[in-house]
């Protein structure tokens, strides 16, 4: 029978740090964006959720860019479920990740597993790690929970065994979620149910991908003629399967440049995707039909794609590749969930043999008459079904815990989600003035040495500011919230209101700056930017006459963060006396730090100090939080010289990169 059991992994991992403390007031460079030229020609439905409430800022959740790449053995928290067959790793803490999936027969592990833990900036959010089955819920990207604990817990299952049950609230579009991992007694295939509910008296958008992390000397196969071809360039276009360009696209080693493959399924036909290796064994993920998209991403041979791949985990160690599956044909789409109702659907993932060399059509007849034996269609459609009525179980022993935000939205709404529980006690520190505003209608202000809170954005948290004391701090939380609902002259308003009588005016003018920046008064942004950073300077040296508050790390986060950007809004308008102001009270271990070495380096360049600034790279960086797609180390080195870009700051991911 299934067991369960806790165990920790112990394994080379960089810190993630504290998160930027500053509220995201636009997103993050999302690279998964079509140009304006592709639109035509989509399908009329894909063009419909292609422009179904894309992502227009992160709030209420914050970025994660405080990780660094210095790695040194530490201990992770791990949940092991498996039968005689299979052995599944999760990570509770990371998202719910799926770290290993290890087939005990042919002592097999099926998925690429990262032998590090190292944050890189692909999540929506920033922090994110490569490796194994992660579960992308929220919006077009990686999720804001790559990096964050979920809840987890024991549940019956089907079979009368145990099921690991992982579920949170997802922030972004305000719905709970759960996914069921369960292992048949002598199956060899991890069977998993998935449940996103909507409790809201509204539509909201939805999304999902699984993405699965493979060893890239792989052939991927799909049941598709055709696909959707998506790089970096931002150009989407329908191309052949398996060859276009005259070249097999299935083998991701043949693609020169990072590039997405969004298969066309047809309709009526078994959903599954499977990387085979070169002996035929590997893995397949198949599932019911409500998951109808599968993907393949390839990192490409080019030196950024390679680079990448080292930036990712180790030198020397194997590249991968991606197998996905999701709600939509692609992922520059959102699904429409209607109000008070939900979507579920059944994966498994396991073992294949099957023969991948060949003609596209045979081979693709045989993998799939292949799956039919060792898993027929009609026993997945059969297993879904009889996961329906466990979906509402109660949890019974607690395994992990993650955040208090789904207990928050149930205390607030009143909802009752069966099967998924957002108990009272997993409220913490975050939500605790937000509790006080629901409560006694009056919402708390930071103490004398605290930042600024988390915002809560959605429309009755902003009812609930726009009801309670206009204290500054309400107003900085109101002038946010309406910001993110796109009413952003009132946005303006509250927060020039808050900056008459606060202490601290610093949060308001920041976000005053960026307000600015929005609408192209460039040098008041660079003003108030400047005037935000030394007040902030300000606050930090009375704060040291009480406490030591200038070592605390989210003060440290905050200075950085600010300082960052106020170096960046006073070099746009040319100010480079007034940066190089800013960068002078930074603090030496800030300025130590990789990005802030690449800001040093504009900064020099700006100032016309070329041969400065060729030095900084000269001597060595590493942009911990480079983000996926950026291309502004290369722009910066093209300034400077004619040289090539050196291979170690190539990141380009496309033809024409800078």
């Amino acid at each position: 029978m299934t067991t369960i059991r806790r165990e920790v992994l112990r394994l080379p991992a960089a810190p993630l740090g504290p998160d930027n403390p500053l509220p995201p007031l636009r997103p993050l460079d999302e690279a998964h964006r079509i140009d304006e030229r592709d639109r035509a020609g989509l399908p009329r439905d894909m063009a419909r959720q292609v422009d179904y409430e894309p992502l227009r800022s992160l709030l209420p959740v914050r970025v994660r860019d405080g990780y660094d790449r210095a790695r040194e053995a530490r201990e992770t928290d791990a949940l092991v479920i498996e039968n005689d067959r299979l052995r599944a790793t999760v990570l509770p803490g990371l998202g719910g990740r799926i770290a290993s999936l290890h087939h005990k027969p042919t002592d097999r592990e099926l998925l690429y597993v990262n032998p590090v833990l190292q944050p890189a900036n692909f999540a929506l959010n920033g922090a994110w790690f490569s490796g194994g089955i992660e579960w992308n819920i929220g919006a077009t990207g990686h999720t804001t929970l790559s990096c964050s604990p979920v809840h987890a817990a024991r549940v019956p299952a089907p079979d009368g065994g145990e099921m690991l049950r992982l579920w949170e609230w997802e922030r972004l579009r305000d719905l709970p979620f759960q996914v069921d991992l369960w292992l048949p007694d002598g199956s060899d295939f991890l069977h998993v149910g998935v449940r996103i509910r909507n409790p809201h008296e509204r539509p909201v958008p939805t999304y999902w991908w699984s993405n699965i992390a493979v060893p890239e000397e792989r052939r991927v196969l799909a049941p598709a003629d055709e696909a959707w071809h998506f790089g970096y360039e931002r150009r989407l276009r329908r191309v052949p399967v398996p060859s276009y360009d005259g070249t097999d696209r299935t083998y991701p080693l043949n693609s020169t440049y990072a590039a997405d493959y969004f298969y066309e399924v047809p309709d009526g036909r078994r959903r599954w995707i499977a990387a085979l290796d070169a002996d035929g064994h590997g893995l397949v993920q198949t599932s019911t039909d409500v998951l109808r998209g599968r993907k393949l991403f390839v990192w490409g041979t080019g030196p950024g794609g390679r680079r990448w791949q080292e930036w990712l985990t180790e030198p020397g160690t194997g590249g991968y590749c991606e197998i996905q599956a999701g709600l939509a044909r692609t992922q520059l789409e959102h699904v429409k969930l209607e109000a008070e109702s939900e979507v579920s659907w059944l994966e498994a993932y396991g073992p294949l043999d099957a023969a991948p060399e060949g003609e596209w059509h045979t081979v693709l007849r045989g993998t799939e008459e292949r799956l039919e034996t060792v898993l027929p269609r009609a026993d997945v459609d059969a297993a879904y079904a009889a996961w329906r009525p466990y979906a509402d179980a109660e949890p019974g022993e607690s395994l992990a815990t993650g955040s208090g935000w789904g207990a928050l939205e149930v205390l607030r709404a009143g909802w009752k989600l069966p099967g998924t529980p957002f108990g009272e006690h997993t409220l913490g520190d975050e939500q605790r003035p937000w509790l006080h505003l629901l409560r006694a209608g009056s919402l708390p202000g930071p103490g004398g040495h605290e930042p600024p809170g988390v915002t809560l954005v959605s429309r009755p948290w902003r009812d609930m500011l726009e009801t309670t004391a206009a204290t500054p701090a309400a107003e900085y939380h109101l002038g946010v919230a309406q910001w993110h609902g796109d009413d952003r002259a009132q946005a303006v308003r509250s927060w020039e209101r808050g900056l008459k009588t606060a202490a601290a005016g610093w949060p308001l003018l920041r976000c005053l700056a960026v307000a600015d920046q929005e609408d192209g008064h460039h040098e008041r942004a660079a003003d108030r930017y400047a005037e935000a950073f030394d007040g902030l300077c300000g606050q930090l040296r009375e704060g040291r006459e009480e406490e030591d508050v200038r070592d605390a790390e989210e003060w440290v986060a905050v200075a950085a963060a600010l300082g960052r950007e106020a170096i960046e809004a006073l070099l746009a308008v040319g100010r480079t006396a007034d940066a190089r102001a800013v960068w002078e009270r930074l603090r030496p271990a800030t300025r130590a730090r990789g990005r802030f070495r690449l800001t040093e380096a504009e900064l020099l360049a700006a100032e016309g100090r070329r041969e400065e600034a060729r030095a900084v790279f000269d001597e060595g960086f590493e942009v911990a939080d480079l983000r996926e797609g950026a291309e502004n180390i290369g722009r910066l080195w093209a300034r400077l010289g004619d040289e090539p870009l050196p291979a170690r700051y190539d990141f380009r991911m496309r033809p024409d990169g800078g």
